[in-house]
């Protein structure tokens, strides 16, 4: 079990973590391959898409927009067809209307009584600020893919937020979904980390490339973290 003493800042994954997005990927995409008749699954659609996704943030940096843009481009080609110029938008036009999994807003506000707590997302800021209204909580720090110019698992990020927030990285816990996006670099930088094992029980391994990596902590949800950490609090 983690010293959660030793911890000041509490660092979020935002997308798949605090907010479901592949519940808001699902019904912005299914309806492009419903009017052509294309069959495909929730999960290989997820699939395909984390695969597009993280190739086309793996090059030069380009705006969060644009990769959700690119990422429609890329199923078209991928399953045959050309999405239309609203079909294009329907991705980043979506993303405000986003929700919160149902434990993320209770948990963040009792986490706010103990801790700071940030956000290191790989989005645009603008684009954050529709679910930020939705979280509900003030995060004292908001670290995005569009100010450090680059998107996880690249190391840039989470170094941008360790600047940021000030804290040597041994008072910084980091709380995510994604093993290969967050768990992987976080581990590889000395900063203690959360896995929010969202999928557990599903099949396939969603809209995050399948890998695997160590986490100081597994739970399945961010009430038991809440959980767990209010209870130390109590206990000590």
């Amino acid at each position: 079990m983690l010293d959660f003493d030793r911890y000041s800042v509490l660092t979020f994954d935002c997308y798949g973590t605090l907010i479901d997005w592949e519940s808001g990927i699902l019904r912005a995409l299914k309806p492009i391959f419903a009017n052509r008749g294309i069959p495909v699954s929730d999960s290989e659609l997820l699939e395909r898409y984390g695969e597009i996704e993280a190739q086309m943030e793996s090059g030069a940096y380009k705006p969060y927009r644009q990769i959700l843009r690119e990422a429609v481009a890329g199923l078209g080609l991928r399953y045959n067809f050309s999405p239309v110029a609203n079909e294009m938008e329907c991705l980043p036009d979506s993303l405000q209307y986003w929700q919160p999994f149902p434990d993320s807003v209770a948990a963040l506000k009792r986490l706010k009584k103990l801790y700071k707590l940030a956000i290191v997302s790989n989005v645009d800021e603008d684009m954050f600020e529709a679910s930020a209204r939705k979280l509900e909580v003030p995060f004292d720090h908001v670290i995005t893919a569009s100010q450090a110019r680059s998107y996880k698992p690249s190391h840039n990020n989470f170094e941008c937020a360790l600047d940021r927030i000030g804290l040597p990285r041994e008072q910084v816990l980091h709380v995510a979904q994604s093993i290969y996006h967050d768990i992987i670099p976080a581990r590889a930088l000395g900063i203690s980390s959360v896995w929010v094992n969202r999928r557990k029980g599903l099949s396939g391994s969603g809209a995050t490339l399948p890998a695997e990596g160590r986490p100081d902590l597994e739970v399945p949800d961010l009430r038991s973290l809440a959980d767990l950490l209010v209870e130390d609090v109590t206990v000590h």
